[in-house]
């Protein structure tokens, strides 16, 4: 099996603050991120890829190059610079722009109402710990519906709340920098599934045309060894990273399995989960009433036991086997030397796609549909002759691609990818010299250029089928 089916998408993906730019334009107001990298001094997102400006031509892009869905999502800072109050026009204003851009050039939007950036005021007021944080994303969410859903047909409620929460409770590279309150993590989690089932309520009450889903980066953990302690290992962190998300998000409810080792992590960390019955109710609806669910996937890990006090050293430098990730009650990540890695310590491993995909239909049959919402490959790419020849990133891509097929060929209803991302964009913890692009940036001058996977991503799109590396340069 090569071939897609007729309607299956082949995106790209971008973010508010990773593309746009623009930060202090249009009456935007302050994310959490601007103080906090302003005072680092060391990344700039202040232009990122111009998107915000050039969002006609990346859009142009688009439709030559075969790309008919975009991941976008709306700066709420840029609707409500406070998080709350009075919308801001322009802002506003900016979004209808960018959506009919989108459908001018046949390119379906996906739009994601929380992607990292949440307002610097709110941020203050303890973010998704806060329940007054919750409030106000419903009431923005709520008004980007009746704002925008006559054209929208596709929303994502929040983007990767494993990833906003280990970046800030976690690792500590995110704002506010704390590191190892598993705690913390624990509960943001549960208050962002609260808020996003919160949101399709009001989303399914008001009969808005279209679908809603949410996206999870969702990595497969594999034991690196035949040893009970590393099955338990691997175990531990898959509950805490994906079954407890995806317990919440499709059942309503943590089940036995899932709450038996969120306890014990919790008894392990000094830590307890508070939460409600009523919560618990609006988690059970959105469960039933949920259209797809986006998967974003880059890598899988491998674990062995450990009993030690947390230790984590992120590799963000591309400095290849620099990183740590050892967390206590949990287990350690550790080097499977079978299995490539990017520069990033990230393991090349599509067969964890495929484990996942199949997991999660057979886990929580009312799943729907699926996408897969970002995947690609980061590298130090070099421009030379007006291009970039990225064959490993064609390849990571086609395997992965590959992977999506053979979960489909098992009953697995997939219906798009999005590869992330559309051009080069500003990275969290990596600035720019972390690239994934279709399109090559120069960020000096804001010149794109289609790199090698631009022309052969265009060939798989239109002719549905998945083409080889060897076969495409013949």
């Amino acid at each position: 099996m090569n071939q897609f089916e007729e309607g299956f998408i082949f995106g790209a993906a971008t973010a508010a603050y990773q593309a746009e730019g623009a930060v202090t334009v249009g009456g935007k107001g302050k994310t959490y991120w601007d103080d906090y990298l302003e005072a680092q001094g060391v990344f700039d997102p202040s232009t990122a890829s111009d998107f915000y400006h050039k969002y006609p031509e990346d859009l142009s892009l688009c439709q030559q190059f075969g790309i008919n869905g975009i991941r976008i999502s709306i700066a709420w800072s840029r609707i409500f610079p406070e998080g709350t109050g009075e919308p801001n026009q322009q802002g506003v204003e900016f979004y209808h722009g960018l959506i009919d851009e989108c459908l001018k050039n046949k390119v379906e939007p996906f739009v994601t109402l929380h992607h990292f950036d949440t307002p610097e005021a709110l941020y203050q007021k303890g973010d998704w710990l806060s329940k007054e944080m919750v409030e106000a994303y419903v009431a923005f969410a709520s008004f980007c519906f009746k704002e925008y859903a006559s054209k929208v047909s596709y929303w994502i409620t929040i983007n990767e709340p494993w990833s906003v929460v280990a970046g800030q409770y976690i690792i500590g590279h995110f704002p506010p920098n704390i590191k190892y309150d598993i705690t913390k993590a624990i509960q943001s989690m549960h208050n962002m599934l609260v808020g996003h089932a919160r949101v399709v309520k009001v989303f399914k009450e008001h009969k808005y045309p279209g679908e809603i889903g949410i996206v999870h980066i969702l990595e497969s953990k594999y034991p690196i060894d035949d040893q009970l302690s590393s099955a338990q290992a691997a175990k531990n962190e898959h509950i805490v990273a994906n079954q407890f998300l995806l317990d919440g998000t499709f059942k309503g409810s943590y089940q036995a399995d899932t709450m038996a080792i969120i306890n014990d992590v919790l008894k392990k960390n000094n830590g307890t989960l508070e939460t409600t019955p009523e919560e618990f109710e609006v988690l059970a609806l959105a469960a039933e009433e949920l259209d797809f669910l986006g998967i974003n996937y880059y890598a899988s890990h491998f674990l062995a036991a450990y009993d030690g006090e947390s230790h984590i050293h992120h590799n963000g430098s591309g400095e290849k086997g620099s990183s740590i990730f050892a967390l206590k009650g949990i287990g350690e990540r550790v080097n499977n030397p079978t299995i490539p890695a990017t520069d990033w310590d990230w393991p090349i491993y599509p067969q964890g796609l495929l484990d996942m995909l199949v997991e999660i239909s057979q886990r929580y049959p009312n799943y729907h549909k699926m996408y897969v919402t970002e995947n690609g490959m980061g590298d130090k790419d070099v421009l030379e002759n007006g291009t970039v020849s990225d064959d490993n990133r064609i390849d990571y891509v086609f395997l992965h691609l590959e992977a999506i097929q053979q979960a489909i060929s098992q009953g697995v209803n997939v219906q798009g990818y999005f590869m992330w991302s559309l051009m080069d964009v500003f990275s969290w913890t990596n600035g720019y010299n972390k690239r994934y692009g279709l399109f090559y940036i120069d960020f000096a001058t804001q010149t794109r250029y289609p790199k090698k996977s631009a022309h052969w991503f265009n060939s798989v799109s239109r002719s549905q089928k998945l083409i080889s590396l060897e076969a495409f340069n013949k």
